[in-house]
């Protein structure tokens, strides 16, 4: 990963074998912030793992595992009640097929490279809570 800065902006280069959660996260401890909206993403990766939230709360996970275009990706960065960074991603993919793969994103490597900007908000604090009755952890805001 190589990153630039210009004010409140990020802008991260994730390169081939990365995995893109787990590279943000870091970046996040790296810079030193508690709030970030992830406002793009392009690129294209591999072992996709992405899915959805169904009526009852739990989430529906599907694999993408071949080579994909990352068409659109968007989301927050924040903290874990005991201050770990937590990433929510959502992402389109396009299959090599132009097959279109959407929704939340459990686990995404980079195959070539991902580029993706950050805005961080400076004066912001949000906090990842448990939510009763679903798997996802809600944003607190203080």
């Amino acid at each position: 990963m190589e990153w630039t800065r210009s004010g409140d902006d990020l802008f991260v280069r994730i390169d081939s074998g990365e995995e893109i959660h787990a590279t943000l996260q870091s970046l996040a401890d790296e810079v030193g912030f508690n709030a970030a909206a992830i406002t793009s993403g392009i690129g294209r990766t591999r072992n996709t793992l992405y899915g959805y939230m169904n009526e009852a709360g739990v989430y529906i996970r599907r694999d993408l595992v071949e080579p994909s275009e990352l068409v659109s990706l968007s989301g927050n960065i924040a903290r874990t009640q005991d201050g770990k960074p937590f990433t929510h991603i959502h992402c389109c993919w396009s299959d090599d097929d132009n097959n279109v793969h959407a929704g939340h994103m459990f686990q995404c490597v980079v195959h070539v490279v991902a580029e993706i900007h950050i805005r961080v908000m400076t004066q912001a604090i949000m906090t990842r809570c448990p939510l009763p009755d679903v798997e996802l952890l809600g944003l607190q805001f203080s």
